[in-house]
Order: C-alpha cells, then sequence, then structure tokens
C-alpha cells in the first residue's frame, strides 16, 4: 500500500479533532460555515410547509421541493467547478445575492398564487442558487491542515455537523411554519445561509484560496477519475437507502394514526449516526477505503432491514437507532475517499458531485418508496431498500479496485499557520 492511502486510512483521536478545530486559520470559515449550513434543512421543509399553507395542496408542495432538488443537483457540480477554478469568494459571493434575489422572487410568486409552473421553476432556482458553503468547507480543511489524523478528525466533524443540523432543522421549520405569517421559516433561514456564506467567502482562509493553476482541459472534471465515479455510485446507493427511509417511517407512523411522531423517528436515527459517528472515526474499519465504502453501504443496508420487523412504532423507534449508526461514517468515508481519488485541482467539484449523487439517489428512493409503500405497505419499503443497499453496494464492492490514490501534483503550501 502506498504511503499516501495509508494517510487517508489511519485513526482519528479525540486530540485530532481538538488540533483540526483550534487552527487558527480555519476558526472564522469554521464559524461562518455553521452559520450558513444551519438552515440547510429547515430551508426544505419550510418551503414545503409555506407552500402547502398558502396554496392547500401537498402536490404542488412536493413539486416545488421537487424543483429545488434538481437546482441543488446541478448547482452543486456547477459552483463547485467555479470554485476550484477561481477560488470560493467569487463565486460564493455571486450566488448568495442571487440566492437573495430568487427566493424573493419565489416569496413574491406563493403570495400572489402564481401558477404552479411557476412555482416549481423559482424553486429550482433557488436550489440553484444556494451556496454550496458544504463543499468549500470541505475542500478547504485539504488546504489548510496536511494529511493524517488532524484532516480525518476535520472531515469526521463536518459530516457530524450536517447530521445535528439535521436534527435541528426539521424542528425549527416546524416551530416557525406556526408563526402569524408561515413564510418566517423560509425566509429566516435564507437570511442565515446567505450571511454565512458571505462571511464564509471573506474569510482571510478563505480570500487567500486563489485561482488553481491545475489543467481544467477534461470535460468530465472530477468524474475523470474512476475512482471518483466509484465513489459517486457508494453515494447514490447512500442517498436511495435514506430516501426510501424518509417515505416509509412517517407512513407507518399515518398507518399507526401518530402521524405528527414520523419526524421525531426519523431524529432518532440521526441522534445514533452522531453519536456512532464520533466513536467510529478514532477506530475506522475496514482501513482501506476500497473496502469500506462498499461494507459501511451493505451494513448500512442490512441494518434497515430491521425496520420491517417491528409491529408498534415503539419497536421502529427502538430498531432506529441501529438502523442509522452507519450515516455519518458513511458520510466521512465519502470525504476522506475525495481526498485519495479526485484528480487534482477538482476538491470543491468533487464534493458537488457527491451531494449530487446523493440528491439524485434520495430522490429515487423517495419515489419508488412512495410507489411501494401505497401498493405493499412501510414494511415492504424498509425490504427494498435494504436491497437497494446491498446490491449497490456490491456493486461498488466489484469496482473496489478504482479506489486509489491518482497522480497528484506537489501540494500548496499549508495555511496552518496563516
Amino acid at each position: 500500500m502506498s504511503q499516501s492511502a495509508s494517510n487517508h486510512e489511519s485513526r482519528t483521536s479525540l486530540a485530532d479533532y481538538r488540533a483540526a478545530l483550534t487552527t487558527r486559520a480555519a476558526r472564522r470559515p469554521a464559524a461562518a460555515s455553521v452559520l450558513a449550513r444551519l438552515p440547510i434543512a429547515m430551508i426544505g421543509i419550510s418551503a414545503l410547509l409555506y407552500v402547502q399553507r398558502e396554496t392547500g395542496s401537498f402536490a404542488v408542495a412536493g413539486l416545488v421541493s421537487a424543483g429545488s432538488l434538481v437546482g441543488v443537483s446541478v448547482g452543486a457540480v456547477v459552483q463547485g467547478r467555479l470554485i476550484d477554478r477561481f477560488g470560493p469568494t467569487r463565486p460564493l459571493l455571486t450566488v448568495s445575492l442571487l440566492l437573495a434575489l430568487s427566493m424573493t422572487a419565489l416569496v413574491t410568486a406563493i403570495e400572489s398564487h402564481a401558477a404552479t409552473a411557476v412555482l416549481v421553476a423559482l424553486g429550482a432556482a433557488t436550489g440553484l442558487t444556494e451556496p454550496m458553503v458544504g463543499s468549500a468547507s470541505r475542500a478547504l480543511w485539504t488546504r489548510l491542515l496536511p494529511p493524517g489524523g488532524a484532516r480525518n478528525a476535520a472531515f469526521s466533524y463536518e459530516a457530524i455537523s450536517m447530521e445535528v443540523f439535521f436534527i435541528l432543522g426539521p424542528g425549527l421549520a416546524g416551530l416557525l411554519v406556526m408563526a402569524p405569517w408561515a413564510g418566517t421559516g423560509l425566509v429566516l433561514g435564507v437570511a442565515l445561509q446567505f450571511t454565512g456564506a458571505v462571511l464564509f467567502a471573506l474569510s482571510p482562509a478563505v480570500r487567500a484560496w486563489g485561482p488553481s493553476t491545475a489543467s481544467h482541459g477534461s470535460l468530465l472534471g472530477a468524474l475523470a477519475s474512476p475512482g471518483m465515479r466509484t465513489l459517486a455510485v457508494a453515494a447514490l446507493g447512500f442517498g436511495v437507502v435514506i430516501g426510501f427511509v424518509e417515505v416509509a417511517v412517517p407512513a407507518a407512523a399515518t398507518e399507526a394514526g401518530q402521524a405528527s411522531v414520523g419526524g421525531l423517528l426519523l431524529s432518532a436515527w440521526s441522534l445514533s449516526s452522531v453519536a456512532f459517528g464520533v466513536a467510529y472515526s478514532l477506530r475506522p474499519w475496514p482501513r482501506q477505503l476500497g473496502l469500506r465504502l462498499p461494507m459501511l453501504l451493505g451494513g448500512f443496508g442490512a441494518l434497515v432491514a430491521l425496520l420491517a420487523w417491528p409491529t408498534s412504532l415503539w419497536g421502529l423507534a427502538l430498531m432506529m437507532l441501529p438502523a442509522g449508526a452507519l450515516i455519518t461514517p458513511q458520510s466521512t468515508a465519502h470525504s476522506t475517499a475525495i481526498e485519495v481519488v479526485a484528480p487534482a485541482g477538482t476538491a470543491a467539484e468533487a464534493f458537488g458531485w457527491v451531494l449530487t449523487a446523493v440528491t439524485l439517489g434520495l430522490a429515487a428512493g423517495q419515489s419508488v418508496s412512495g410507489y411501494v409503500v401505497e401498493h405493499a405497505g412501510p414494511g415492504a419499503a424498509f425490504l427494498a431498500a435494504s436491497v437497494a443497499g446491498v446490491v449497490l453496494a456490491l456493486v461498488v464492492w466489484l469496482l473496489r479496485g478504482t479506489v486509489r490514490p491518482v497522480p497528484q501534483p506537489s501540494a500548496a503550501p499549508s495555511l496552518v499557520n496563516a
């Protein structure tokens, strides 16, 4: 095994977390990143509830939400490529301004009861202009920290913090939709995201990230690497399994006459994900990333099958804990793998492709799960999620040989002491 590969397979200690989070140059962008990413889950649910409240239709609200997901899928890759080429500051400031404009247009259209097609188009525009601070933040760690435990801890921190945001976001959205104006949560979320993105873009460490000197000749960009394509399949499978469960769990709650607890049940697996994510980062297994990606995805699929067993919501809540244990480890493994398989100068775009793959997997899983739930019940949807996860894990296992370091030019100067 090469030295490069082994660096990315090392364990992480609590001291590594402390070293990463106390890095002087990282303090301002890390704080701004929290502000920008906190409302990610909140915005989507707030928009869904706001549109439903104003139109009286979940169907319309769902179409607007789907439009936003499509926009995010495209925007993640486009913004990632621009960030790699020009540095994060100009792209993030530009899309932040466009986000404010598109969100203003969306709120105006909702309040004026515009046609569904207009709402969907504006929903897509808001997704397209969502500032990809998460991609830039993850890529920034590779510039601030050398390969090793501290950098791996930073990637774990990114994954764990996102899980925390997805725990808090739905609850905040649910509270704010009860405000006198139903659009309060949406506007507040966008204001936080705008402010955080601007502060992140203007922080010294981010401004020091200048235009890339790497070649940009390949139209495939990050996907020119076979290992990057394998990682995208792993991320797709991750999204598919989650998409199935995110529909089947609320359906099970509704079937039991307790529709209001569906969101709480989903929060249960996020809690176990955060707890186990920290423990797993201290002793990741398997050591080799080529094996880690399929093993984590396959294990995730197998654990989700447990959700088909309970006959009560209490039992389902209990099974959600082990089912969610491998969510954060997978997110961390994706971040770690990018550092190995992404071509030089494509880190932000590579993170964008992972986000796009997860988003497309979510959309596919949710759509198929809805059909299965309606025709065979939530239990069948859980089993279908398990099968999908295991099958895609097998595909990743067959491609495991592609998950290897790609030739890289000499590293950019570290900004640790900047």
